[in-house]
């Protein structure tokens, strides 16, 4: 899927993109924040996020001249938008209503390790000494995460649910979308979500509880930042970075993500961490790093395109 990089100037361009990608991703919880102080819920800026993004997408794809799949190769993808990824999306976002933007954005990224769990169980890869350890780092740096508070249970339950979906999402992917353009998962994906969350919008406005969308210019901007940046600009400089570099750097680079979301809370919503905590979250970061060297089953080139769609 990828071409490797053939001078110094492709490895620099390439680090570029994913850097950019993984601002763009690591933003993406605290521009949550304030689409929800600008009225919205969960439902309205998801619908928006998805409906918005893939739009884009879809025409980008196009006037690329992106080969789409056949109608039997498409289905799974609509399934793994439609039902996973809204999964996903849901815990995820509704999440940040319960907790810390940081704290939700590191026990999210617990998700290489269930996913090498994952692709033991079901792919029967092996589990080497090292891949053991790395995920015993993981586990005991996310309990020392959670046992740091700043977020109730029903937020640290839904932030492990989207890294669980998450895991599910890639593993189960990762065997449907071996030959398709990672550009056209990616928007069969948003369109599928899409329309997923505006049948959920419509069987709510039936009830009488219409989903929210931003009453204020600052909640808005937020939405439009969600979908624009931490969507398509995202996805985009992502793909244009793996081409460059290759799966396992790619994904060394991505631990930037929460890294970004950390400290963008830190300087945005006045979130702090407890010297612990960032002790439990640095363990996480490096137990990830640690399955990427070890060649964990997260991080073949099929899911890696995966992972970006987040």
């Amino acid at each position: 899927m990828t071409s490797r990089p053939h001078s110094r100037a492709d490895i620099v361009r390439g680090a570029a993109f994913v850097a950019l990608s993984a601002i763009a991703f690591g933003a993406m919880a605290i521009f949550g924040r304030y689409a929800y102080a600008g009225g919205a819920d969960v439902l309205g800026l998801l619908t928006l996020r998805f409906a918005i993004a893939g739009a884009v997408l879809t025409l980008i794809a196009a006037r690329r001249g992106v080969v789409w799949p056949r109608v039997r190769a498409v289905w799974p993808i609509v399934g793994m938008g439609g039902i996973g990824y809204v999964g996903q999306s849901l815990c995820y976002f509704t999440a940040l209503q319960h907790a810390e933007a940081s704290l939700v954005a590191l026990l999210l990224y617990l998700y290489p390790a269930f996913v090498t769990l994952l692709a033991a169980w079901w792919l029967g890869e092996r589990l080497t000494k090292v891949k053991v350890a790395a995920l015993v780092l993981c586990v005991s740096g996310s309990a020392v995460m959670v046992g740091g508070g700043h977020g109730d249970s029903l937020g640290i339950a839904l932030a492990l649910a989207a890294a669980v979906i998450y895991s599910l999402y890639i593993v189960i992917g990762a065997r449907f979308t071996r030959s398709v353009d990672p550009l056209a998962t990616s928007a069969i994906v948003c369109v599928s979500s899409a329309l997923v969350l505006a049948v959920m919008c419509a069987a709510r406005a039936s009830s009488g509880a219409a989903p929210h969308v931003p009453a204020t210019s600052a909640g808005w901007a937020a939405a439009l930042a969600i979908a624009l940046v931490s969507t398509v600009a995202a996805l985009l400089c992502f793909f244009a970075g793996l081409e460059r570099l290759g799966a396992a750097r790619t994904s060394m680079l991505s631990t930037l993500e929460p890294v970004v979301t950390v400290a963008l809370a830190a300087i945005t919503l006045g979130e702090a961490l407890t010297p612990l905590q960032w002790a439990g979250g640095a363990a996480i970061l490096a137990a990830v790093l640690w399955l990427v060297r070890a060649g964990g089953g997260a991080h073949d080139e099929e899911a890696v395109a995966l992972e970006a769609n987040q």
